[in-house]
């Protein structure tokens, strides 16, 4: 494991990228995975360099809105998107009942690894390199995955997330993983600094500054965007040219 930047230096906007005015193609779907049908949508660009999913697990309050302005930003750099919900209608109710769902990341790994096998397969974004973003359990879900499609999983992001329930599959997660985290989190924050050093690929652990355990305010909400889309831009775009090479 190497740590690619502390967390002290990863705190305010750096480098913006350059982006373009790209044309996009968005549609709400259900996607049929394991015989289940899960709720979302397709964000999809002219020419896409590679595709992310946003994987959507139980208690997020503001991942609609932070999902969204992560979508656009890839859509400028013709990444694709795709939001997922990884709980059925049905579940989301029974876990905001009785929380019995939220902190299963074995059950949203193996969702999120089916979505994966889907998307590698479909007509859209097959042959495109991937990458995952989770927030909450979801970010253990989102490594589980990771560590089981090595091949299509080139880079994780996970805001506010749990990355320490993957448990002993950190050992074997391999791709790129930005941690990000509010600067006043400081309980999540250690939880992210301890899931970094098991984290078998590179991993940066990033502070947002003046934020809590949500990311809910809009600036935070814009940064964290624009990190997102850096950073998946450039994993992405790597793997394509390197596919490319004759």
């Amino acid at each position: 494991m190497r740590i690619l930047t502390s967390p002290g230096p990863c705190r305010g906007r750096g480098r913006p990228g350059r982006v373009r005015r790209v044309t996009i193609v968005r549609q709400s779907r259900n996607f049929d995975v394991l015989g289940l049908e899960l709720g979302g949508d397709v964000a999809v660009p002219e020419s896409p360099i590679g595709v992310v999913v946003l994987a959507r697990g139980p208690g997020g309050r503001d991942d609609d809105e932070r999902d969204l302005r992560v979508s656009n930003e890839l859509g400028k750099v013709r990444v694709a998107t795709v939001r997922v919900n990884l709980l059925t209608t049905a579940e989301q109710r029974i876990d905001a009942a009785t929380a019995e769902l939220r902190f299963d990341a074995n059950l949203l790994g193996v969702r999120t690894i089916a979505m994966i096998d889907r998307l590698a397969s479909d007509g859209a974004t097959a042959g495109l390199p991937g990458g995952l973003l989770g927030a909450h359990s979801a970010a253990a879900g989102c490594l589980i995955a990771a560590a089981a499609r090595p091949q299509w999983v080139r880079a994780v992001v996970s805001p506010s997330g749990r990355p320490d329930l993957a448990g002993e599959f950190l050992l074997i997660a391999r791709a790129p993983t930005l941690l990000v985290v509010g600067e006043y989190d400081t309980v999540l924050r250690e939880r992210n600094e301890v899931a970094a050093d098991r984290i078998a690929g590179p991993t940066r652990v990033a502070l947002l500054d003046d934020v809590g355990h949500l990311i809910d305010e809009p600036g935070a909400q814009a940064l964290l965007a624009e990190m997102c889309r850096d950073w998946f831009r450039e994993l992405l775009r790597a793997r394509t040219e390197a596919s490319a090479q004759p």
